[in-house]
């Protein structure tokens, strides 16, 4: 039979789809310890980074709806990692305070970004030139899409 269409392992698409699937496999067990999902880690380093943003600013930081980020915010907030409050000067916006818990898991996940990078064989300036080249390619299919 002739192929017409590529295999998927000649894709891009699913180089890039496989790498994280395995990336999430070698995160999974350093988040367990914490409590935490790849996508809640991905919320609370965003504030740890800015603690009080509001919800639309942790939406547009990774780059998510904030329908998909609400849900994620309940179950960090019953976790009790972070409060959700309505802002004084506009209540229909919600900001998001990290709660002491939250700030303490910080100093649990230090270790994390060495393990990534160890389990990676990349060294550092292999891994941010690779992270820049998927960062460029993301920027350019999002320019193709619009």
């Amino acid at each position: 039979m002739s192929h017409l269409l590529p295999r998927p392992a000649e894709l891009l698409c699913f180089s890039l789809y496989a790498a994280a699937h395995a990336m999430n496999r070698v995160y999974k067990p350093l988040l367990e310890p914490l409590g935490l999902t790849y996508p809640q880690f991905l919320v609370m380093l965003t504030l740890w980074d800015e603690d009080g943003q509001t919800v639309g600013q942790v939406s547009d930081r990774l780059l998510l709806e904030s329908s998909t980020i609400t849900p994620l915010l309940k179950r960090l907030e019953v976790a009790g990692l972070l409060k959700r409050e309505r802002d004084r000067t506009d209540e229909r916006v919600v900001r998001v305070r990290l709660s002491e818990a939250g700030l303490a898991l910080r100093e649990k996940a230090l270790d994390i970004p060495s393990c990534i990078l160890g389990a990676s064989g990349l060294d550092l300036e292999g891994a941010v030139r690779l992270r820049d080249e998927v960062e460029r390619l993301r920027h350019a299919l999002e320019q193709g899409a619009g």
